[in-house]
Parts: structure tokens; sequence; C-alpha cells
């Protein structure tokens, strides 16, 4: 009551401090107004009122200042301004910190706005415009209206690419299928600054190093007539000589040891070692000469191209053992053909470094725990451009009152791991091109899981895989060998009494022993959480014990099982999909949606999946209405007596997410969503009635929603949702919707229902 007391008065003050600064012109000078914006008026017979609207829209983003900013049609900012006054202490710092001062009418420059959308709409085709800009002031507040007289928008006739009979003029002619100045199109100058570096750009694939967009001139004749322009794509007189030459590559120089202090830039091509067509300058023999081989997209005679320029730039920043990558090119004096000289400058990584993480977290099933990771690297270990790795970590869980008091969980883990910048395959030597070295990686991997009260698992783990891209976008990952051996100790007698009640809780001690390969690809364009429009998708396969159970010829049903080194291995097929689509909505907010499928089928040696390999749903990435992995499967509902009892399983899942993400002050940002979906068992389990997969699936779904708030620090963002179930798959199929019983004035609703998730990071 305390608690509750001390929110209420303080919501009060806020309040009462609030109402006295919402006259928002409190603070506005004598002799001045309070802007309150700007508003663009368009006349123009010829345009339709869909075009009206979106030229209106472009012309007001252009206007200078930009009012108070306003939150649900409110100016808090400028409120947070008014209400705190103080000079100096805390109301100082709120006042600065929150919010926004007055934007005055004095601040307005009507000439230069109407000069700045003037230059605008002639950029766009309408020669002809003409702007006006006034004022209008009533008391205390003032806002800016623009007349705009558009007559109309001139629009492409015809496109004539001219030129002699040189390379050059031959080469620009060639891309003229793929121009983006089109016939009937609007004159737009950005459209033909855009095309001006697409032929920079194609010229510079076929070898014309020094040629520049500056070098092209794109004539327009507006004379003809009924608002109808024609353009001619043509090269400047003053082209310079060289940048109308191809040019081809010569000989390449690595310099590996090169130092950024002034004074100590060794350049110096007297100790080089040529191999296989690369001066490679290493006085110190750090590095094999075949690792730069490797990495070089250029050999020398090839004819110069801004693919291979940047894509060896990329693959020797991609390896992760130089600081700084700097290239240059320089013509070769006194020959007959064009040729340039190419020189990289490597700035070395520190060889070994040592990295401490240390993290924190809690859960929606009120555990709370923290993680330390210290991580040793050596860099370049065997002079190939190989990593070697050591990761030790350890971790814990716990809960101080509740349902999990006392079941604390503490984990410890050792990985170290060998990656190699190539392919390492025995007898096959191949390499990928673009700007990404494919990644070999060779791991191995001990962990120990302890829960008090109830069990002990040791598991240890060993993969062989690789890592390439296609391009930025496209990203693929084999593991050929995945092994993994998960051993319980240590079982309690408390955690047998309770399996014998449920015996589903025996497989969380099962003995595990997984051999197979995992293959997943991942395509994406976008590349962080800001405003986009774009999609994710992440598809994978996950095989175990095929090729053993083919040759043992394992089958479970029959009570025919096989083992190896004594340990009956695992046998089944695990494939998933997460798919994620962001579309940018409006201003700074987007609407980020997910679906998730996955299914598990055990098949020869195994009659359900391994329980490192099942699929969970609940939790704050996944559904927030529901405590982490307490979802299904289903309609069965686990009963619910201590913590060993609140994972639930399935060979099966689907889930959906929509979430709409929103600013609000600065770094703030909030978001609502509606989460759904839940897992099932593919066979019948009779104990655990309901759990299995039926094409009545979408009618068992969990559906919860809520709210968010979320603090993007650019470096991480800390998220706080607040959800409730709207749907309880285990109820009587006509009493699952449960919307009608939300009670938020009822202490006991929300002590069922409300779930408060904290995390790092959004949920997708």
């Amino acid at each position: 009551m305390k608690i509750v007391s001390f929110i209420s008065f303080s919501l009060l003050v806020l309040c009462l401090i609030i109402l006295d600064a919402c006259s928002s012109t409190k603070t506005v000078p004598a002799g001045d107004a309070l802007y309150t914006g700007a508003k663009i008026n368009i006349r123009d017979s010829l345009l339709t009122r869909k075009k009206k609207k979106a030229l209106s829209s472009q012309l007001l983003a252009l206007t200078r200042p930009e009012p108070n900013q306003k939150i649900l049609g409110m100016p808090f900012k400028l409120y947070m301004y008014n209400a705190f006054r103080a000079k100096k202490g805390p109301g100082k710092w709120i006042r600065e910190r929150f919010g926004q001062p007055p934007v005055l009418l004095s601040s307005v420059d009507l000439n230069k706005n109407v000069k700045v959308l003037q230059s605008y709409l002639q950029n766009k085709g309408y020669f002809k415009a003409r702007v006006r800009g006034d004022t209008t002031v009533k008391g205390k507040k003032a806002a800016a209206t623009y007349t705009v007289r558009a007559d109309g928008q001139y629009h492409i006739q015809q496109v004539q690419f001219r030129g002699d009979s040189s390379v050059l003029s031959q080469a620009i002619g060639g891309t003229m299928s793929k121009s983006l100045l089109k016939k009937g199109d609007p004159f737009d100058l950005q459209v033909i600054t855009a095309e001006r570096v697409r032929i920079d750009n194609h010229l510079k694939e076929q070898g014309f190093y020094f040629f520049s967009p500056d070098d092209l001139l794109i004539k327009a004749d507006t004379t003809v007539r009924n608002n109808r322009v024609d353009l001619f794509v043509t090269v400047k007189p003053t082209i310079p000589e060289n940048a109308q030459k191809v040019y081809r590559i010569n000989d390449v120089y690595i310099f590996t040891g090169y130092n950024l202090e002034p004074g100590q830039m060794d350049t110096s091509k007297a100790d080089a070692t040529l191999y296989k067509g690369y001066y490679v300058i290493d006085k110190r023999h750090f590095y094999k000469p075949k690792l730069f081989q490797q990495s070089m997209a250029f050999d020398s005679g090839d004819v110069y191209n801004r693919t291979d320029h940047n894509a060896s730039i990329s693959r020797l920043v991609s390896m992760d053992i130089f600081k700084f990558v700097k290239n240059r090119f320089e013509v070769v004096p006194g020959v007959d053909s064009p040729l340039l000289n190419t020189y990289y400058y490597l700035t070395r990584q520190p060889k070994k470094s040592l990295r401490l993480e240390l993290n924190a977290n809690t859960k929606s099933n009120n555990l709370t725990g923290s993680n330390i990771t210290l991580s040793w690297r050596n860099r370049n270990a065997l002079r190939g451009g190989e990593i070697f790795s050591v990761k030790a970590s350890a971790g814990f869980e716990v809960q101080y009152s509740g349902q999990f008091q006392g079941y604390n969980t503490f984990r410890f883990g050792l990985e170290p791991s060998l990656s190699f910048p190539r392919f390492l395959i025995p007898f096959f030597n191949f390499n990928t091109k673009g700007g990404f070295l494919p990644r070999t990686t060779i791991k191995l991997g001990y962990d120990v899981l302890q829960r008090q009260k109830l069990y002990t698992m040791n598991s240890f783990r060993t993969s062989y895989g690789f890592t390439w891209k296609e391009n930025i976008e496209k990203e693929h990952e084999l593991n050929p060998i995945v092994i993994n051996y998960v051993q319980p100790v240590n079982i309690t007698q408390n955690y047998i009494d309770s399996a014998k009640r449920n015996p589903t809780l025996y497989t969380a001690i099962d003995t595990q022993f997984i051999l197979g390969s995992e293959y997943s690809y991942t395509y994406t364009n976008v590349f962080n959480y800001k405003p986009v429009n774009g999609f994710y998708l992440n598809a994978g396969i996950d095989l175990s014990g095929n090729i053993a159970g083919l040759i043992t010829g394992a089958n479970v049903t029959k009570g025919d099982t096989a083992k190896i080194a004594g340990k009956q291995f695992s046998q089944f097929t695990r494939l998933q999909g997460d798919f994620r689509f962001y579309r940018k909505v409006s201003g700074n907010s987007v609407w980020a949606n997910r679906i998730y499928a996955g299914i598990g089928l055990p098949y020869g040696n195994s009659s359900a999946l391994p329980y490192i390999k099942q699929f969970f749903s609940g939790g704050n990435n996944s559904i927030r209405a529901f405590r982490s992995r307490t979802v299904g499967p289903g309609t069965y509902q686990a009963p619910q007596k201590n913590g060993s009892l609140a994972e639930q399983p399935g060979d099966i899942k689907f889930e959906m997410n929509t979430e709409l993400r929103f600013p609000l002050v600065s770094i703030v940002q909030g978001a609502v969503f509606v989460d759904a979906g839940n897992v099932w068992l593919f066979n019948d389990n009779p104990d655990k009635p309901g759990a299995k997969f039926t094409s009545n699936f979408l009618s068992e779904l969990a559906v919860g929603s809520g709210v968010g708030i979320r603090f993007d620090l650019s470096f991480l963002v800390l998220r706080f949702d607040l959800a409730f179930p709207i749907r309880k798959p285990w109820l009587e199929s006509s009493k699952r919707w449960v919307l009608n019983q939300v009670d938020f004035g009822s202490s006991q609703w929300r002590k069922e229902n409300l779930i408060f998730n904290l995390a790092i990071g959004y949920p997708f």
C-alpha cells in the first residue's frame, strides 16, 4: 500500500506540473509568437489529388524550422521545458534533457524557404513553378503558408546517347538498354544524377579507372512543346585523357607490417617475395604467402574492375587479423599500354587478446541470473590467418521467492576452437568469389549444468564445419560433423519422485548421443532495427544418426536399437524456418512481423527427439504473455507444483508475432504487440492428452498481447515488455478466448495473468 500511495502521489504531482505548463506560449517573448508549423497550398489543375498530396508532403518536409515536437498531438517536450524553469539542480537537468524550447516565428526565414521550395520544384521538372510565402498570426501563435503554382510537370519525350567511335563512347552507348531515364517519366534531377553514377559504375567494371560521373553531361532541351523535354547523354569535351583509357593490373604489392605512425611507414619493395604473381613484403615472416593468394581477387594482367577492387579489401578485412587495410593504385610510367600497379598496406591486429563479458538476465518465470565469459584469442596462430580461441564461462539463475525458490541453476563451460580463413577439406582445394572469405571452424566444448535439488548434466560436444557468404545478404553454414553427448549425473530422489508422477520429466535426464550434420541458410536485407522495408529468412536442417541407422538397420518400434561405443545414438531429421518482415509505417515507426515453424521427426533408432533438440514456446523472445517454455504442448496443461515441472517441449512448433514500434521521447521507444503460437508432439503420449499435432492446430494457438518500452542506447537495446494472455489453449474450445475476462483493476487477475519481461535486444 505504501508503494501504491507513493506512485499515486507522484502521478498527482506530475499532473499538477504539466497543468501548470500547459500554456504552450508561456515562455514566448513579448513581440514574438510560437511557430506552429507550415502549410502548403498547391494550385495546379494538371495534377491529380494524389499527386498534389504527395508533392505537398515533400515540400512541407523541406521547410525550416520544424515546429515543436508533438506526442499524441500535444507538445509534451515544450510543456516539460515550460514546467521546469529552475536555473540549476534537477529541474534544470530535466529541462535540458527532456524539454524543448519554443520554436519562434522570428526564426522563420520565408524568403529562404521560398528559394528552397522553388529549387526543389525545378529539380522535379516543374520549370514554370512559382512559390509565394506568407505568415498568419493569431494571438501568441503563428503559422506559415506557402502557395505553389506548379503549372505542370515536364516529362521525358526522348533520350539519346550521343558519342563517337571511341572505346569510351561505345562502352557508354552499350549501357543504354539499362538506362534509368525512360520515355514518359517525369523529369527528375535526382534520377539524372543516379544515371550518371550508374554509367560510372558500369565503366569502372570495364577498366576505366580514372573515369568520374562528373565527366558525363546530360543536356535537357525544354523547348519542346506540351511540357516535354528531350535528354541527351554525352561526354564532356574537357574529359581528361586518362579517363578515356582501359587500365590493366600490372604488379600487386602487399605490405604486411604497415605502421600508421609518422616516420615508420616502411614501403620499401627491397624485401619483396614473389609468390604466384604477388609481391609479399613480410620481413619478419609473420604470414605464409599463400594466405594472400586466397585473399586477392586481382591477378596480374586482369582488366581493372571495381568489384574485384572492393572484394580484395573486404576479404582482407574479413579475416580479422588486420586492424586497417589501405589500398592505392599507381600508373606505370613509360609503357605503351595503360597499366596500374596495386599496393595493399596492412596494419596488424594485436596477435593475442583477452576479453571479459558480463551480462545479467531475467526471465518471465521470475528467474534472475548473470553470466561471465572470459575469451582468449590468438590471431594468425599458424601463420595462415588462423584464429585460435578459448572461451570459459560461468553463470547462474536464482529465484529468491515463489515456486522456483531453492531450485537454483549453475552453468560452467569451456570451448576451444580453431578457425581457418578457407575451406579445409582433405584432397580438395577451392575458394569462393566475392568479398568474403570462407571459414572452416573446428570446435570442442564441455559444459556442466547443475540444477540444485534436481540433477546435474555433463555435456560434451564437437563440430567441424564451414561458413561462407555469397554476398552481404546471403550466408551459408554447413557442419558435416556435429557430435553431442549429454550425460546426467547426481539425479536427486526429489526429481525421480516428480518424474514418476509426470513421466515426461524423464526426457530431460535422458542420456543423449547425437551424431549428425547441420546446414542453415540466411538471407537478409535488414542490417539493423531502424525503420526500413525488408525481410529476414533463416532456414535450416539438422540430421542425426542416419548413416549409422542405415548401416545397423535400427528400428526402435520393433525393439531393435543400435549403439556406438555402448551408447544408443539418436536418429532424427529436424527442420526449422524463421521468416521476418519489416515495414516502415511512417516517420521512424516500423511494423515488425515474424513467422516461425519447426518440425522434428524421430525414426529408426529413436522414438522421440533428444531434449536439447526439442522446441519450446513462451518467454520474452517468444509468446511474451506466457512464462518461459510453459506453453503446450497442444491443449495439454502441465501441473505446476515446483520449478522442475515448468518446461514443456514439443516436436513441432508454430509461432507468429507482430509488433508496432514507434518513437516516444529521445532514446525511448514504445511498442504494442500480439504473439501467437504453440508446440505439439508428433506422436501420441498418454501422459499428455491433447498434445498431438492435428489438422486443428490453429484452434490450439496460445495468444497474448501487450505493450513495451525500449531504451535504444545504440550499443544495446534495453527492453521492458508487459503482456497478458487473451487466448488459453488448455481451456474448453468454446472458452479459450479470455479477452472478456481482462480486468486490470483486479489484483488477483494481475497476479495470474500479467507477465513482465526484461530483456536485452529486440525479440525479432
